[in-house]
């Protein structure tokens, strides 16, 4: 697993550990886990928006009859 280097206010620091101490993790845990659920939820977003998307073709689109037409006769000069 790869390592990052952060720079945070020594302040952000001291209530964040607190934060952790109260949660019986670490520092690092919580960086993780935020990592993750950030990650998770913008793949989510993501997913939704594709199916969204699909449903709106599905909706929108028509049946044209049956298809006659060869790319040659429409590429035709």
């Amino acid at each position: 697993m790869p390592n990052i280097t952060l720079s945070v206010e020594d302040e952000v620091i001291k209530k964040v550990r607190k934060i952790a101490i109260d949660k019986n993790t670490t520092l690092t845990a919580l960086v993780r886990d935020f990592l993750k659920t950030m990650a998770n939820q913008n793949a989510q977003e993501k997913d939704i928006a594709v199916a969204n998307l699909r449903k709106s073709f599905k909706s929108a689109s028509r049946n044209m009859g049956k298809r006659e037409w060869t790319r040659e006769i429409l590429h035709a000069r």
